[in-house]
């Protein structure tokens, strides 16, 4: 099994309204066949948490005046740090640059088949990683 189409769509307008937003390391997964809940991950993240409600509200806005795609949950607004927004067909995870090495969701999905992106999402790569290291440095 694949992601849908509806999915791949879903996944790039979100990629495309993140890198718009300045996000950083956006990655997309294919986790069709290893979770029945949804069809694909997309990651992103930022250097701080204005950043990551602003990248947030951009993928939303887009989704739904784009695609006619509404979240049915939307997580972790509050803090800021990792916010998560599903559409039931795709889930997005914006993350704090910190919390995306901490994490590292990506070292549970490497296993997937990673979704091709718009250049602007693929030009996002690394970014982030630089970021974290140095605010972890002087912190």
């Amino acid at each position: 099994m694949t992601a849908t189409d509806r999915s791949i769509e879903l996944i790039n307008a979100a990629a495309q309204a993140a890198a718009d937003k300045l996000a950083h390391d956006i990655v997309a997964y294919d986790v069709s066949d290893v979770l029945a809940i949804t069809d694909a991950f997309l990651l992103a993240s930022a250097p701080n948490d204005r950043q990551v409600r602003a990248i947030v509200d951009e993928i939303e806005e887009r989704l739904l005046k784009e695609k006619g795609a509404k979240p049915a949950r939307r997580e972790g607004e509050r803090e800021g740090r990792w916010v998560l927004l599903d559409f039931v067909d795709i889930v997005v995870h914006v993350q704090h640059s910190e919390e995306r090495v901490f994490y590292a969701l990506e070292r549970l999905w490497k296993d997937c088949p990673e979704i091709d992106l718009p250049e602007a999402a693929k030009a996002t790569r690394g970014g982030g990683e630089a970021a974290a290291r140095e605010g972890g440095e002087s912190s």
